[in-house]
């Protein structure tokens, strides 16, 4: 459908719902709006919705609720034009949620969950939601990074897993010496440049931003770990044919799984899908300079709730729904995603099918999340994207790229 024909759609969705009252009473029809995590951007997450919306409308006949499932390129857009033209969703879930609570335009938790719900939420990602201390983003699903190996690859070439930085060097050149095409992946395209770089900040002991919230992109922790990424990995040959700036996480991934690369920083999904490629892989903890990462890259994706229709019960009445366990797990099971409430969590660490998703839950309580909660870390991390794999080109200047990166930070805090 067009965008034209969605906005059109959704107007007309707006009068079918009738005067939007909060009373709770009166057929209503819920608005909702998802990212597709289906691998291929297949119809798998859309049936997963369909199924949940069913069940729920089964148990509350007077709430319709209507599911539209957008691709992650997309579904930024799409809900910008429905809240711009005003005809904003009932429910977005999606990987921000600041700058609609900064506009007024969202319900807290707090009017939306019951306190069973909101209390089930592990406290990292909901503090994570949260903008002057009330919380506006609802955790959807979660992930960790962990740097991944193909095991056939290691035990061939009598290497052990790398715990520093030297040894993820050395490793990388016992593999290229033995042809692995990408012996270390380092995607730096404009997919998700972003968390590749905030996990390599971070296991320079630097990061986005300090203990107070302000960025601190261009550090001298954050010059010195891209300056080794420009000399000792890209530099040296080992991160593979294709320039980092010009390689995205997809495009890595599917190396990962056809088995072309050495070791890559990875998410629970790509687990699934390289054991559907027959791949053995081996994870640890990110190395750091001196020994392991002390805290990894956190990742989390948002639901929220718009005002504009006036649908608080009913929204609330879903989302309560929508974070049940049942719920919960069947979508983190089918994604091999990370839940992101208390009790889903100790379930699935108990789950004897899913036993590779207990390293990255344990990962999840100390790692570090980007601050999604400033309106401004939107432009920061399309700059990054932009910017950042320029650091590590030939003639690249990491000092330079990245205070760059930090004048437009500050500027966007300035506004």
């Amino acid at each position: 459908m067009g965008l034209t024909a969605a906005v059109a759609a959704l107007g007309m969705t707006a009068v079918l719902s009738g005067c939007g009252s909060d009373s709770g009473s009166g057929d209503v029809t819920l608005k909702v709006v998802a990212a597709n995590y289906d691998p291929n951007d297949g119809p798998s997450n859309q049936q997963y919705w369909d199924k949940v919306a069913s069940a729920f409308e089964a148990k509350n006949p007077h709430i319709k609720v209507d599911v539209s499932v957008y691709s992650w390129k997309d579904i930024d857009a799409k809900v910008a034009a429905m809240v711009k033209s005003g005809h904003a969703p009932d429910i977005a879930q999606m990987g921000s949620y600041a700058d609609y609570a900064d506009q007024g335009k969202l319900y807290s938790a707090d009017d939306l969950l019951s306190i069973e719900v909101q209390s089930n939420f592990l406290s990292s990602l909901s503090d994570a939601g949260e903008q002057d201390r009330v919380q506006y983003g609802m955790p959807f699903v979660a992930s960790t990074r962990l740097l991944f190996y193909n095991e056939k690859m290691f035990a061939d070439a009598g290497l052990k897993p790398p715990k520093t930085w030297d040894q993820l060097k050395s490793d990388a050149q016992a593999l290229k010496a033995r042809g692995v095409k990408y012996p270390y992946a380092l995607p730096l395209g404009t997919e998700e440049a972003q968390v590749e770089a905030t996990q390599w900040l971070l296991s320079g002991d630097g990061g986005i931003t300090d203990g107070v919230g302000t960025y601190t992109i261009d550090s001298a922790q954050n010059v010195k770990t891209f300056n080794w990424l420009k000399d000792d990995l890209v530099g040296a040959k080992l991160t593979g044919p294709v320039e980092p700036a010009k390689f995205d996480r997809r495009q890595a991934y599917d190396a990962f799984t056809k088995g072309q690369v050495g070791m890559l920083n990875g998410h629970p999904q790509l687990v699934q899908q390289a054991v559907k490629k027959g791949i053995k892989v081996g994870m640890v903890p990110m190395p750091g300079v001196s020994g392991p990462t002390k805290s990894t890259m956190g990742v989390a994706d948002w639901i929220m709730g718009f005002k504009q229709n006036g649908h608080r019960t009913q929204i609330g009445k879903f989302l309560d729904d929508v974070f049940s366990d049942k719920n919960v797990l069947a979508f983190t099971r089918e994604y091999n995603l990370l839940p992101s409430t208390t009790s889903a969590s100790g379930t699935l660490a108990e789950d004897p099918d899913h036993k590779s998703l207990k390293t990255f839950l344990d990962e999840l309580p100390d790692s570090q999340l980007p601050p999604v909660g400033k309106t401004s870390w939107a432009q920061v991390s399309d700059d990054m994207k932009r910017e950042i794999g320029k650091a590590v080109q030939p003639g690249g200047n990491p000092a330079s790229v990245l205070n760059q990166i930090q004048s437009e930070a500050s500027a966007e805090e300035a506004q």
